[in-house]
């Protein structure tokens, strides 16, 4: 093996796949059977600047390199060559977000991140006018907001695009998205797929909200299409290193132009490519310092939900997307502070054993854990209509304040805003066979797949593969380029994942059942945010950053996600008193069908 992969490295058979996420922009080499020889990666951390989150293109460009150079580093360990070309690449990125750039190419204010929550009225503004929820994240909204308030550099505004898109137009001169990362920019026509068999469907920004939000733009942006990068589908050709692209990524003269480049992605759509869940019915969810669901439509959506965001897969159809700011971060400080006890006490355990630990007791914890309430905001959230958030403990004094219940109140807290987006699709009568989940919080087996069941309703799966990320997903949608012969769907069925074990969760009704009390009490509950926000009102230049976050593997398996970090505080408040004891996981294995 060994040998035959160090060939396809001197002979340039192999993939590479780059992802930027919000705390670590990570590469990795796959052979040709989509299997990862090497992998290296860059720590980074957003900057709170001017009021606003962002990156700094000198921090991409740094950032990118050195995780190139990391991964070719790792190659000569691994099989004794510097790779000089690759069969084809991909880059994915964070989604959402602000870069405008003038007529020469430079960036007119700097990088607006998903993370800013400063769009509200143009978002409210364009999700009536298009009958479409626009999210504040969404690149139009931040566009929108800036016609609004007037701002100087509008005027100068030659072309918007995403990170991944920045970074696939320094590396081949294209100005190109995925449609995937292009639905977070501009909606995406959610008519029928115009293509020839064999050939990729097309797609595009949906015309006639172009023409309404074109006349709610007026002359500060004489022509809103015209800023809007090209559209393109999994499978379609984007362009090739360019001479200058290779000295950008590879400084010292190693890496030679003419890679053929696969469309630029957003982390939302690699991670359905990671977890094979681009086919109607499907879905997947991702669980880092944000957390969200995806789930592929069969049909259109009713109506619009200001909780659910409606994006597409790499190859086009629409998808469902629930987004929360808030995900395993507050878990993640617990097990820190339990882990620091233990090195205290003189039994120092590592981080994995810590976290196993405390999930065993979640397991037999109570099912609703035991009247206690947990709140993982760290930052705003929109799904429940938090601005301001607070990481909070309450419990009234009749709960059962024990370490199981502890744990099992912190996953569930994780959860529930999830559930809650959640629940606007089971109104909307969405069928999902099963959710596939990664993450690093699913490092730790059982407990977290078991409850995320119990919190959606429906089976939760872990592929063997899904824990390679998006930046081996963006590697497998550059391999797609040469198998442009069947659906994309039809690809990672039979050979991605063709013969992958599949660990599927079942929800337990009793599981289900304390998880629908618990969330009975977070809803109530919710008001307690505005008060603990007002009361605790801090600084955004004094609190700004996760840097206690970044080197816990399990805030970093997602991408396209990041958020504050806060003390935690301990509140009563009302709660149901305990309920029963859990019962164990189902649990089976099934092999995906082969080609």
């Amino acid at each position: 093996m060994r040998d035959d992969r160090r060939q396809q490295v001197e002979q340039g058979r192999t993939t590479l796949g780059i992802e930027l996420g919000s705390t670590r922009i990570k590469a990795v080499l796959v052979d040709e059977d989509l299997r990862p020889i090497a992998s290296g990666s860059h720590e980074w951390e957003n900057e709170y600047v001017d009021g606003r989150w962002t990156y700094s293109l000198e921090s991409v460009e740094t950032g990118v390199r050195a995780a190139y150079a990391d991964l070719v580093a790792d190659v000569e360990r691994q099989v004794g060559v510097r790779p000089t070309t690759f069969r084809a690449a991909g880059v994915s990125a964070m989604m959402h977000g602000y870069l405008p750039f003038d007529a020469d190419g430079e960036l007119l204010v700097p990088f607006r991140t998903w993370r800013n929550t400063s769009t509200g009225p143009a978002a409210e503004q364009l999700s009536a006018a298009l009958d479409f929820n626009v999210p504040q994240r969404w690149s139009i909204a931040h566009l929108a907001q800036a016609v609004l308030d007037d701002e100087p550099h509008v005027a100068h505004v030659a072309g918007i695009t995403t990170l991944a898109g920045y970074v696939h137009r320094v590396l081949t001169g294209r100005d190109v998205l995925g449609v995937g990362d292009a639905s977070g920019l501009f909606p995406i026509d959610s008519g029928p797929v115009d293509s020839a068999p064999g050939e990729p469907g097309r797609r595009d920004y949906d015309a006639a909200m172009l023409a309404t939000t074109q006349e709610l733009l007026g002359g500060r942006v004489p022509d809103l299409r015209a800023l809007l990068p090209e559209v393109l589908v999994a499978g379609e050709d984007a362009g090739a290193l360019t001479p200058e692209g290779a000295a950008w990524l590879d400084p010292t003269g190693t890496l030679q132009p003419g890679v053929a480049f696969c469309p630029p992605e957003g982390d939302a759509g690699t991670g359905m490519v990671a977890t094979n869940a681009v086919a109607p019915r499907t879905g997947n969810v991702s669980v880092g310092t944000s957390i969200f669901a995806m789930v592929v439509l069969e049909r259109p959506l009713g109506t619009p939900h200001e909780e659910l965001d409606v994006v597409t897969t790499p190859a086009g159809d629409a998808v469902a997307m629930v987004h929360c700011n808030n995900g395993a971060s507050e878990i993640a400080a617990w097990a820190r502070v339990f882990g620091r006890f233990a090195e205290a006490s003189g039994s120092p355990l590592p981080v994995d054993d810590v976290y196993a630990t405390l999930l065993a007791e979640a397991v037999d914890a109570d099912p609703d854990a035991g009247g206690l309430l947990s709140f993982n905001y760290l930052a705003g959230e929109p799904v429940t209509g938090v601005e301001d958030g607070r990481p909070l403990l309450l419990r009234t004094p009749g709960a059962r304040f024990t370490l199981g219940n502890l744990v099992r109140s912190e996953v569930h807290g994780a959860f529930a805003t999830l559930a809650i987006g959640m629940d606007v699709l089971h109104g909307e009568h969405v069928a999902v066979d099963r959710m596939t989940a990664h993450g690093g919080l699913f490092r730790t087996p059982g407990a977290p797949q078991r409850l995320l069941a119990a919190a959606l309703r429906v089976p939760v799966a872990l592929e063997e593969t899904a824990g390679e990320g998006g930046a081996w997903g963006i590697a497998v949608l550059a391999a797609y380029l040469e198998h442009t012969d069947r659906s994309l769907a039809d690809f990672l069925a039979e050979t991605v994942f063709g013969g992958d074990s599949v660990h599927v969760a079942d929800p337990e009704e009793r599981d289900v059942q304390g998880f629908q009390d618990y969330l009975a009490r977070y809803r109530a509950a919710l008001p307690v945010q505005d008060v603990a926000a007002a009361a605790t009102r801090t600084s955004p230049t004094t609190d700004q950053g996760e840097p206690t976050d970044g080197g816990d593997p399990r805030l970093q398996a997602d991408a396209g996600d990041g958020t504050a970090d806060a003390d935690v505080a301990d509140i009563d408040a009302a709660a149901a008193d305990a309920g029963t004891a859990d019962a164990a996981p189902t649990q089976h294995t099934e092999k995906e069908p082969t080609a």
